[in-house]
């Protein structure tokens, strides 16, 4: 009895640990300097000051595509760290080992097919804007 209250609360621990690390990277970023919050600064209005007025539709789409993937392959990387951890408190049991397993293998699948879109779309993208410019 004692030991599976001492797994909740390790699972517990480690979902306010990663959700605390989600929000503690931009913070971070910030903190650095290399994060833009696009705020009014000095005689700025309009799109200017949110930073919309001079990005070309391809770096927009572009940009727009990579932090989709990022946040996804993020996402990848916290299931294959929660297959882990479910291998490491297993103690034993074949079902959470499998269990385990399955994350980390769906984990590893997620990234190949991630990085799998990053190149198509950079493919695509560089295809339509040689398309466009010849």
């Amino acid at each position: 009895m004692e030991k599976g209250r001492e797994v909740t609360n390790m699972k517990k621990t480690l979902i306010v640990f990663m959700l605390l690390s989600l929000v503690a990277l931009p913070l971070v970023a910030g903190a650095q300097g290399d994060l833009d919050l696009g705020l009014v600064s000095g005689d700025e209005s309009g799109a200017d000051a949110i930073g919309l007025g001079d990005a070309n539709l391809k770096d927009t789409i572009n940009s727009i595509i990579k932090v989709i993937l990022s946040f996804l392959g993020i996402l990848a990387v916290v299931v294959i760290l929660w297959g882990g951890f479910i291998w490491m408190t297993a103690m034993g049991d074949e079902a959470k080992v499998d269990k385990a397993k399955t994350l980390i293998i769906a984990g590893i699948v997620g990234i190949v097919i991630i990085l799998s879109a990053y190149a198509i779309a950079a493919f695509v993208i560089n295809s339509a804007n040689n398309a466009v410019t010849a």
